[in-house]
């Protein structure tokens, strides 16, 4: 067998798909948008309010805050402080207030601030488009949205040019993205072109019906054929950039891998996301003693094949279509650099 072009697992697991009349109806129920497990961002919503009742004694506001909710930072409380964004027990406080047991917080989270994104000729490779959605082959080190540090030259910049309509669901900053793929990982992701199809492939995604798989190179030699990786994932309590494997303030991560070809030394493996956690592929290999080649987040920080990012790439892509209700699918090829390595090992 062509271990670059196995297909096992892809159109047999649509095959199963459950609940198909009530895909085909999603325009008559409520709009689900970004879902949880769409690889890698939040939703763009309005001011927020969250309400907490302190449960300790004598530590300081801003930290407390910090580590109960978990995914705000303790220099955003402060900022949010300093906002008089936060009140305990209705009063404006400093972020040197020490809480007291049963204390009251309230926090104002204001929505983010609406920035103007602009349609850019980028070259992309678009791989398929109707009226309904594209799939789109991204290359490794393109952003895919625009954020702090990136507000152009992204992949919506592009789209915004390529494709004139995309969907609205996820606001100015992410027109037509459904899920994500990180900087570094290259492959097929799929765009929404209106609303409706969005909220179409949004529910197939949160039922784990959109069959996503990954090729990637890992460091050592796999012994298992196959497995499964079932490690909840949240955020290093070490470094907040990071994600971890971990029970506290943690969403469940489920990974299946496959071994395509062993190289001593390395691994080729294929990879399917049952979710779509932040990092997730990155992390599950990492945890079970397998980092990505190239990865220098979560791997090895020597770079022995002078490699930009790690060799992780969304190869295989299949769903159902919103409209036709017909299954697709589709392939690409590994990037010239993922072939190189391949070579080299």
């Amino acid at each position: 067998m062509n271990e670059f072009e196995s297909k096992k697992n892809t159109k047999e697991d649509a095959e199963n798909i459950e609940n198909t009349e009530d895909i085909k109806n999603i325009e008559d129920t409520d709009c689900f948008g970004y879902n949880e497990d769409s690889d890698d961002f939040e939703d763009i919503e309005e001011e927020k309010e969250i309400n907490v009742v302190s449960d300790e004694e004598n530590q300081r506001v801003d930290v407390f805050i910090s580590q109960k909710l978990n995914d705000i930072s303790r220099n955003s409380v402060q900022k949010l402080i300093t906002g008089e964004n936060i009140t305990v027990n209705g009063k404006v406080i400093k972020a040197n207030y020490k809480v007291k047991i049963n204390d009251t917080i309230k926090i104002l989270i204001p929505p983010p601030e609406i920035l103007d994104v602009e349609a850019e000729n980028i070259a992309l490779d678009i791989v398929y488009e109707d009226d309904d959605l594209a799939v789109v082959n991204k290359p490794q080190g393109m952003v895919v949205h625009p954020a702090p540090g990136h507000y152009s030259g992204t992949m919506v910049n592009g789209l915004m040019y390529h494709l004139k309509k995309l969907s609205t669901i996820n606001g100015i900053l992410r027109p037509g993205i459904v899920h994500r793929l990180d900087k570094n990982t290259s492959g097929l992701m799929l765009i929404a072109k209106n609303d409706k199809s969005h909220n179409f492939l949004a529910k197939c995604l949160k039922e784990h019906s959109i069959n996503r798989f990954y090729y990637a190179l890992v460091e050592g030699n796999v012994k298992e054929d196959e497995g499964e990786i079932n490690a909840p994932l949240g955020r290093s309590e070490k470094d907040r950039k990071k994600r971890a494997v971990t029970n506290k303030n943690s969403k469940e991560a489920i990974t299946n891998y496959w071994v395509i070809e062993r190289y001593g030394k390395y691994t080729l493996m294929k990879l399917k996301l049952k979710t779509g956690r932040t990092h997730q592929i990155r992390v599950h290999m990492k945890y079970i003693g397998h980092p990505v080649v190239g990865d220098d987040v979560y791997g090895s920080k020597t770079n022995k094949f002078g490699l930009e990012g790690q060799l992780l790439h969304s190869k295989i892509l299949g769903f159902v279509h919103p409209t036709t209700n017909e299954y697709m699918e589709f392939e690409s090829d590994l990037p010239d650099y993922f072939l190189k390595v391949l070579k080299l090992i």
